[in-house]
Order: structure tokens, then sequence, then C-alpha cells
């Protein structure tokens, strides 16, 4: 009877040797040493989108690209000093020399300002949608509260160099920030004018103004204005320069 052992020991021979073959070094992938480069874990809470290109991570993170570069720079340093309160954004600047977060603002600055889509839902509804737009619009002169475009801009897409645009935003990040106002969580440099047109709000207001806000379409031109067409309505210690 013909012996077929030699031929099982050579297919399992055969079989084996891959996993007691010398493992094949990884190939090393180059990596450009850029500005740009090393901010790209940044994408990960505020420009993230999924395969089909809907942005996602929208409910608490906001768009950075296009943000006027003083306003950046500012919330950089407002996060390494404690005035804003968020404990990975505090570990990651703490220890970054000031001419390397202006560079970082500089970076996101120079994106185009990310499109999103309108949001509206019943809650946005039910919160008062004429009350919003009259506060985005027009504020409530009776209890001191100016209009949103009197600060930022009559598109309400920031003002150069320091004033952020509005639309674009989650509503939830618009309420959470008002939040962070009220509670002192969130400050800016004296005089902080957004703390004090918070402490005049209601939170109804709140609720009103952030929903109207998050249901606006952004314009073609969502880049912010060059300057405030006038005074602003409050001295806002943040908008005085770029710092």
């Amino acid at each position: 009877m013909r012996s077929y052992l030699p031929f099982a020991a050579l297919l399992l021979a055969w079989c084996l040797a891959p996993a007691f073959a010398a493992p094949v070094p990884p190939v090393a992938q180059a990596v450009p040493d850029t500005l740009a480069q090393r901010l790209v874990a940044c994408a990960s809470c505020h420009a993230r989108v999924d395969e089909r290109g809907n942005s996602v991570n929208d409910s608490f993170f906001p768009r950075i690209g296009g943000k006027p570069a003083g306003y950046l720079f500012n919330q950089l340093i407002n996060f390494r000093d404690g005035r804003r309160q968020y404990p990975l954004m505090t570990y990651l600047v703490e220890h970054l020399p000031e001419p390397y977060l202006r560079e970082i603002a500089a970076h996101f600055a120079a994106q185009p300002p990310t499109v999103l889509p309108p949001a509206t839902t019943e809650q946005d509804a039910a919160a008062g949608a004429a009350r919003g737009r009259q506060l985005a619009l027009q504020g409530d002169a009776a209890r001191g509260i100016p209009a949103c475009v009197a600060c930022h801009g009559a598109r309400l897409t920031g003002v150069q160099p320091a004033i952020p645009g509005l639309l674009g935003l989650p509503r939830d990040y618009v309420n959470a920030q008002f939040g962070a106002w009220r509670n002192g969580a969130r400050r800016a440099h004296a005089p902080d004018c957004m703390a004090q047109i918070t402490a005049r709000m209601s939170l109804e207001d709140v609720a009103a103004v952030a929903g109207w806000l998050a249901a606006q379409p952004l314009p073609a031109d969502a880049r912010a204005l060059a300057a405030p067409g006038r005074a602003l309505p409050l001295a806002c210690g943040s908008a005085a320069e770029a710092r």
C-alpha cells in the first residue's frame, strides 16, 4: 500500500510556513513635519465628516475653519489661562508658546468656513422663533440686550479681527456657551460683554435665540466682515484687539 506520509508532511510544512516565517518589517511612512500635519488631530472634534461627506460631532464641537484669527487666538489663550473650562483643550495648549498659538489660529482662519445645513426642530418652534429673531436682529432695548448683529456682523458671520460668526453653530453648542457664561465657567478678557448680556437674558431668551440661529442658512459669502459697520453697543475686551 502506497504511503502518503511524505506528502502529508510536506503539506503540513507548507501550511505552517507563514506562521513561523520571519516577520516582514513594516515600511516606514514618511510624515511631513508641517503645521497642517500637526493639526490633523484637531479635525477629530472640529471638522469631522463621515464617508458621505456629512458633518459629524455637531452637538457640542464648533467648526473653527474661517473664524477670525484674533478670535481663535483669544480662545486658545482663554483655555490656557482658565477663562474657558475644557480639560482636553487646556491640556493641549497649556505648554505651547503664544507665537505658536498664533500660527494655529492663523492656520484655521485661512480655511474656508464649513457650510452646514440649517437645523430646525420642534424644539426650536416651541422656544419661540419670533423672539429669537427679535433678539438676533433687533435686541431688547428695555432689558439692555443688544442685537446679535450689532456685534457679530450684519450677516452674523463675524467681524475681523476677533468677533466670531454665529451661523452654522449647533443649537446645543450655543445653549451650552450661554450656560457657561451664566455659571462663570466661560469668561473672556474684561470687560466681558457676553457675560453682561447673558445675565440680562432669561432661559427662554437663550433657547429662542439659539434655536433661531441654528435654523438660519449660511449666506453665500460666509466670511467674517472686514470691519464693523458701527461702534459696538458695549465695551468688549475680547474685541478691543486681536491681542
